[in-house]
């Protein structure tokens, strides 16, 4: 599933390519998506002049001028922009929106658990409501880590992929902010001391900005809408590398799981 830093560049090139264009024709091919796309999505599209694209955990937002649609790329989702020439049709895109300027989007989704919301109004909606901070943001730090672990006997690998707590950390940067951060993943939340905290909070910005530059993380099938794939896997300290020496100390990475999701450690560096 695309992580924060994946949805990111995703929105960088879709808003670098698209932002004060006007959305000409959208058609859906496949409705049934995670959600149905109820058939008055058409409607509302067409004609709306896309402002911008913005981002909120792991979802799009694009910004019309008569509301905003919300989109979530699932475990397989993707965008493909088209400027030129326009290849026929995948058998997996569902939805393609044609702009004023000839530019042709298209939504792939292999295993349709993305989903496309409409909204009238600019953020209102049961998927966004009830999410925590944004990492990259002064709104996030330190001190709201400590405060949200005061009370949390949950491992704090846990704790941190909780989009209650904030909003965007998935496994592999949440394994990799951990390994940084000097932490191991079993240490209870509440645990966790104040200066911790806030090293923790700088390491995961840290780790996703980072993670940004490089374009995402391709472990599979990820690509942005230019088809191109992420690179910041070659940087991996210790997600993927169980048995492997680790890059600080030569001790190896061990494998444990953490409500059925794999979390990769040092047995060193992480006491």
């Amino acid at each position: 599933m695309p992580e924060l830093p994946e949805v990111e560049t995703v929105r960088r090139g879709l808003d670098t390519a698209l932002a004060g264009k006007r959305l000409a024709e959208a058609t859906v091919h496949e409705p049934r998506l995670r959600w149905p796309i109820p058939a008055a999505q058409k409607r509302d599209l067409e004609g709306a002049l896309l402002k911008n694209i913005d981002r909120r955990s792991k979802y799009l937002l694009f910004r019309f001028d008569r509301g905003t649609l919300l989109a979530h790329l699932g475990m397989t989702g993707s965008f493909w922009i088209y400027r030129n020439s326009q290849p026929a049709r995948k058998t997996h895109d569902h939805v393609e929106w044609m702009f004023d300027d000839g530019t042709l989007v298209r939504y792939n989704d292999p295993r349709r658990f993305g989903s496309l919301h409409w909204l009238a109004g600019e953020n209102s909606h049961p998927l966004l409501d009830a999410l925590g901070p944004e990492p990259l943001t002064d709104a996030f730090s330190g001190k709201t880590l400590h405060d949200a672990f005061r009370n949390r006997n949950a491992p704090i690998k846990v704790a941190i992929m909780d989009n209650h707590i904030v909003v965007g950390v998935g496994n592999i940067y949440a394994n990799e902010s951990l390994f940084r951060a000097g932490i191991h993943p079993n240490r209870p939340a509440k645990r966790v001391s104040a200066a911790r905290c806030d090293r923790l909070a700088d390491t995961i910005k840290t780790i996703l900005a980072e993670a940004i530059a490089a374009g995402g993380s391709t472990l599979r099938d990820f690509v942005n809408s230019e088809g191109e794939p992420g690179a910041f896997q070659l940087h991996y300290f210790v997600y993927g590398r169980e048995g492997d020496p680790c890059k600080s100390c030569s001790a190896p990475i061990r494998l444990m799981r953490h409500s059925g999701r794999a979390t990769f450690y040092c047995t060193q560096c992480q006491r």
